[in-house]
């Protein structure tokens, strides 16, 4: 046989292909390049060069800035102050389910790492760094995730991922031989983001669920902790079925983790989402009044110190306010206002659309209207109307239109004896409306009578003193020709108290004549009324303004046998310890009228009530409590006013549009129409619900010696020879007959002793 033959070409064992280098030493060589380059960046990083890394002792000195709650007379939360809106949370604070649920969701092994989990950091460097997977998530601890929250991230190029990360991995080991456990999720709870502008476990819990942190449920901590990942993604009032499929993939996790079976998972599935939201839109209702109350908070607070010497921030030191406001009251007059509303504003529409006040106010307009009215884009627009705000397409005249034509209300509710503020609605709506109508001066019309009626009153008239109800030109006031609503109720004389009752005009005008511009002005000054229109006449009817805040405390002096007390609005001001940094002190009752004039005009106003321009409170509303009240319509029906009153509670309301010009033409826009149903509502579910009745509903007290004497005719005829006299020797008054101890004098002693010099005129 022959001999087998070895291939010429077979390689000994052992040798390489020449020009190749095996695959391994490659990856030997790139890794030890990836490591120094690792290191190399790191000791960078470390160095500063980078940025400066926050020290141990800036670290141990963090502290977030807390929103400043605003709360109500029985703690409940109606408003916040803050640049972010944060409230710091205790250890003691956090639910066990909840720290399990962000432990098993966001860093698995927090109680065994120092800060940083070196296993998520390789996958980190090689999946997110090298392979450039963001998918692949971020692998951050907590304690890094606290750095992040609490110092952002620097761009640095090509860099920026691994520099970034390990900023916040040298810092988060600095935190943790600092802090204990606990202390790093107490940290981590009170500063990360929620969306909203919300900040922190507290603000959040509260946001969403309407709750303390400390009570919340399993299925709610696992919503919180699912918008972590994502908070406008996972957003349960935006997106509640991502919210929902998040939140039950935190249920896995948590069952992942040991600290869930899967039949609670399964039975926790099943939860619907139940939210109590009260963020930003739910407070509105208050926002007039927090408005207010921060900026008299402000004031206080300016003259107190911290302890380091600088004043208090109240936008970032968490205070606690707490204020007068009846939360339950303000929801009633807020929800009143707003339905009857509702119900006016077609019907304002419809008289304005009668006789074509549109057109007109396009041709007033148009002359001066800049580009945007020539354009008149129609776009879709987010709008304010009485039901709720919505989105519309409308142009920019009709947007214009819809809010020079809207309908507003305020409503001023205030405990006569202490002056606390219970209800403020300072108009439609504050976030889309914000000037407050509380505060705004408005011609008062009839509702400033009851001021004139108790001028005369502490001038010596009395509530069965007879008026002249005759037709008068006032010559010396340009012809000024006063008439009665009623045009037909003229002529003869009618008793003070009727013509309070009855809201008339011409005795009205008669008695600002007899009473006296000096004490007119005195009663106003005392009662806390701006006095500058006292000598004109025309003020007794109303012709002069005033806002819901001077005129409420004003009826409250009618309330408390003549003791007048300004609005208080805030009870105690707290630091974010509950140390009371201010507690305000018993207000100063000024005694502004006798207690036999508040009591004469109360009754007086009680038959307002009962039998005068204030009926429909009884009639239509069913209220069956002692009131006392008055109605205003000023001129061409722009405002419309009622104040009401017992001793417990003054409420008042105002109705009317921004703009003058638009108003009812028909006896819709009284004070009785579009006024007094707004206290009528409030006022019938006060006496309806126990509490709130026993609270504020309280009998009408006289002084000792006093009983008011209403017993007398309404009207009456002036005999010829008083009428005669009157004529010779008063002119500026007719038909003057009274039977006050000030006037009470016979026809001789007036032929022979001239005029009483009570009763000056001009």
């Amino acid at each position: 046989m022959a001999a087998k033959r070895r291939p010429a070409n077979r390689k000994k064992k052992g040798t390489a292909s020449p020009g190749k280098v095996p695959w391994l030493k490659f990856a030997l060589l790139f890794c030890g390049l990836c490591l120094l380059a690792f290191f190399a960046l790191m000791q960078a990083v470390r160095s500063g060069v980078f940025g400066a890394l926050p020290s141990e002792e800036e670290l141990s000195s963090i502290q977030h800035e807390q929103a400043t709650l605003v709360l109500d007379r029985d703690g409940a939360l109606i408003g916040k102050i803050f640049a972010e809106d944060r409230t710091n949370v205790r250890y003691t604070d956090l639910p066990r389910h909840l720290v399990q649920a962000l432990v098993a969701t966001e860093d698995a092994r927090f109680f065994s790492h120092q800060g940083v989990d070196g296993r998520s950091y390789v996958r980190v460097f090689f999946r997110t760094l090298l392979g450039r997977d963001k998918s692949g998530g971020g692998g951050s601890t907590i304690s890094q995730q606290i750095i992040k929250n609490l110092y952002g991230r620097d761009r640095h190029g090509l860099l920026t991922v691994p520099v970034n990360k390990m900023k916040e991995a040298l810092v988060a080991q600095r935190l943790e031989r600092m802090l204990k456990k606990e202390d790093v999720l107490v940290l981590y709870f009170n500063s990360v983001p929620f969306g909203e502008n919300t900040y922190g476990i507290e603000a959040a819990a509260q946001r969403f669920f309407g709750k303390p942190t400390k009570r919340l449920r399993i299925e709610e901590c696992a919503v919180l902790v699912g918008m972590l990942k994502a908070n406008t993604t996972y957003n349960p009032r935006l997106h509640p079925e991502a919210s929902k499929g998040r939140r039950d993939q935190v249920f896995e996790q948590m069952r992942r983790n040991g600290d869930l079976t899967a039949t609670q998972v399964d039975s926790l599935r099943k939860l619907p989402l139940n939210l109590n939201y009260t963020g930003g839109d739910a407070l509105d209702l208050y926002g007039y009044f927090v408005k207010h109350v921060q900026a008299e908070a402000r004031t206080i607070l300016k003259d107190l110190g911290k302890k380091n010497g600088r004043p208090y921030d109240i936008e970032k030191d968490g205070l606690r306010i707490t204020t007068t406001l009846d939360a339950e009251l303000q929801r009633m007059a807020h929800i009143a206002a707003h339905q009857h509303l509702a119900v006016m504003q077609p019907k304002l529409n419809a008289e304005l659309k009668a006789r074509k006040a549109r057109t007109a106010w396009e041709k007033r307009i148009g002359r001066r209207g800049g580009p945007e009215w020539k354009k008149d884009k129609r776009e879709v627009r987010e709008v304010y109307d009485h039901a709720a705000r919505r989105l519309d397409t409308l142009s920019y005249r009709d947007s214009l239109w819809h809010y020079h034509t809207l309908l507003n209300a305020a409503v001023l509710m205030m405990e006569p004896a202490s002056g606390a503020v219970r209800a403020w609605v300072g108009g439609n709506d504050h976030r889309y409306l914000p000037y407050d109508l509380v505060n705004a001066r408005r011609p008062i019309a009839s509702t400033i009578k009851p001021v004139v009626y108790a001028a005369a009153l502490e001038r010596g008239f009395h509530p069965c003193t007879y008026l002249s109800n005759d037709k008068k030109t006032y010559a010396e006031f340009d012809d000024w020709a006063p008439d009665n609503f009623d045009k037909d109720t003229t002529g003869g004389q009618v008793s003070m108290w009727y013509a309070l009752a009855r809201s008339m005009n011409r005795p009205t005008v008669d008695l600002y004549f007899r009473t006296g511009v000096d004490t007119v002005r005195s009663t106003l000054k005392a009662l806390g009324l701006p006095t500058a229109q006292a000598d004109k006449p025309a003020m007794a009817l109303g012709a002069m303004d005033i806002s819901l805040r001077e005129i409420v405390p004003a009826f409250g002096a009618f309330a408390m046998k003549g003791q007048v007390v300004k609005p208080q609005f805030i009870v105690s001001i707290s630091d974010a310890q509950g140390n009371v940094l201010y507690r305000a002190k018993k207000p100063k009752a000024e005694q502004a009228i006798a207690a036999n004039t508040a009591a004469d005009i109360t009754a007086m106003l009680q038959r307002a009530i009962d039998q005068g321009t204030g009926g429909p409170l009884r009639s239509r509303y069913g209220v069956t409590i002692p009131m006392a009240g008055k109605t205003g319509t000023s001129q061409n029906y722009g405002d419309a006013w009622f104040v009401a009153y017992t001793p417990g509670l003054v409420i008042g309301t105002w109705v009317g549009a921004f703009d003058h010009g638009v108003h009812f033409n028909s006896s819709q826009g009284t004070g009785g129409s579009l006024a007094l149903p707004i206290a009528g509502k409030v006022i019938k579910q006060l006496e309806n619900a126990p509490e709130l009745r026993q609270r504020y509903i309280r009998p009408f007290l006289l002084p000792a010696d006093h009983t008011p004497d209403l017993d007398c005719r309404p009207q009456r005829e002036a005999d010829f020879i008083e009428r005669m006299i009157n004529d010779v020797f008063d002119p500026s008054r007719r038909s003057t007959h009274d039977t006050t101890n000030a006037e009470r004098r016979n026809i001789f002693d007036r032929l022979f002793k001239g005029k009483p010099d009570q009763a000056p005129s001009r």
